[in-house]
């Protein structure tokens, strides 16, 4: 229950623009100007009066209700021109004539196979004969293939590991004097 006699502070955000207007600096003012400026005014504030100061100066710049410019806040200037956002501005779009119905987006993506084998198989038979796998031939006719030296066939019973052959070890000479 409040008493008859004092009265509800406003909400910081007219606080804070009854700040600015009130302290009227050319640069705009500091957050701690800001706060002074509010307790002298407002003497019942809340323990945690500078966080929520904090907190509503963020959210009235980033709405853009308040201009953030060399450490101090001001309102914004009603001639200067919206900031921009990142990329490449939008064309100008044209009217479109009275009328006009839009044509129906092309859906994205590969589109389906066909369910059933019968359909995609004439499908297939309409195209023409299905083509065959790997390099087409050469036109004119292949040349015949050169003769080419094969490898001498090892020797019989000798089973050829995989990979590298081992290196050939020296004979090591017998012990002398033993």
């Amino acid at each position: 229950m409040a008493e008859e006699g004092t009265t509800a502070a406003p909400p910081y955000s007219e606080m804070i623009l009854e700040a600015i207007d009130g302290l009227n600096e050319k640069t705009g003012s500091s957050k701690a100007k800001i706060s002074k400026y509010i307790e002298s005014k407002h003497g019942d504030l809340p323990s945690d009066h500078s966080e929520q100061i904090s907190d509503q100066l963020t959210k009235m710049k980033d709405a853009g209700e308040i201009v953030f410019a060399k450490n101090n806040y001001m309102r914004p200037d009603p001639n200067s021109p919206a900031k921009r956002s990142r990329g490449r501005p939008p064309k100008p779009k044209e009217p479109l004539p009275e009328g006009y119905v839009a044509p129906a987006p092309k859906p994205r993506g590969r589109p389906p196979k066909a369910k059933d084998g019968l359909s995609a198989k004439l499908a297939k038979a309409a195209e023409g004969l299905p083509k065959r796998r790997g390099r087409p031939p050469k036109a004119g006719g292949a040349p015949p293939k050169k003769q080419q030296k094969k490898a001498p066939a090892p020797a019989a019973g000798a089973k050829r590991g995989r990979g590298r052959p081992p290196k050939a070890k020296p004979a090591v000479a017998a012990a002398v004097g033993a």
